[in-house]
């Protein structure tokens, strides 16, 4: 039987720009882990059963008592994050995830998006990752409020069930992508301003790949064990990091 795990030790500075985000395993263990993105070294991590608006709220919280200046936070966008960082950091920059938001789209509007409008949101999506410039911000805004303006009806287009009177949007999925961008937007740019703010989570997902490959080695474990391997895991990572 694997021990327990060692106090996590991490390296630090009195600043960081943080990076959030939660992964899932068997048996509803959700482990949500606050990283130092510029360190690579775990700040605090969480084992619970999902991203909840309260613990999130606490951890952040227990980051700031500790001393830690949050300088942003990057994250993908989950309800209970966005909720837990308005409490407790209300002015710490709070950047979306634009891999996230990209990746969401192509879902909803797939790869080969059969209408129209589909297809030239699709086109407006991909160009995210490129910008790298207020000039580029504000070239790909105007390609945004010009597809809004035209396919604004169209999106808005309702059908309805005359016996139960209920009714959903014609085309739920591109209206989906569309507002999903829309509202991130005050949060998908501030990396423009600070080029020390990550603009996604890829460097805590790719953390959680490794992460998963490493445990699923060991797939005969209980589920005990499996929980101390992560927090063994978690800790000599830190420890190489150091």
């Amino acid at each position: 039987m694997l021990c327990k795990a060692p106090i996590l030790e991490f390296s630090s500075t009195d600043e960081i720009y943080l990076v959030l985000d939660g992964t899932y395993f068997p048996n509803d263990i959700c482990l949500v882990v606050y990283r130092n993105f510029h360190l690579r070294s775990t700040q605090l991590y969480r084992m619970t059963n999902g991203e909840h608006f309260e613990e999130i709220a606490e951890d952040l919280q227990n980051l700031l008592n500790l001393g830690i200046k949050i300088k942003s936070i990057t994250s993908d966008g989950d309800k209970s994050s966005i909720k837990a960082i308005k409490k407790v950091c209300p002015k710490v920059p709070f950047q979306r995830c634009l891999v996230h938001i990209s990746r969401m789209c192509r879902i909803w509007i797939t790869q080969h998006p059969k209408l129209k409008s589909g297809f030239e949101l699709k086109q407006i999506v991909v160009k995210i990752h490129h910008i790298d410039s207020e000039y580029k911000r504000q070239l790909w805004l105007i390609e945004l409020i010009q597809w809004e303006e035209e396919y604004r009806d169209f999106i808005n287009q309702k059908s309805y069930n005359m016996e139960t009177g209920r009714y959903w949007y014609t085309h739920k999925m591109v209206r989906r992508s569309f507002t999903v961008i829309k509202k991130a937007l005050p949060n998908m740019f501030l990396y423009l301003k600070d080029d020390k703010i990550p603009n996604s989570t890829n460097s805590l997902e790719s953390f959680f790949g490794h992460l998963k490959g490493n445990l699923n080695v060991h797939r005969g474990l209980s589920l005990t064990n499996r929980k101390n391997f992560l927090k063994w895991y978690l800790y000599y990572k830190n420890q190489i990091n150091t």
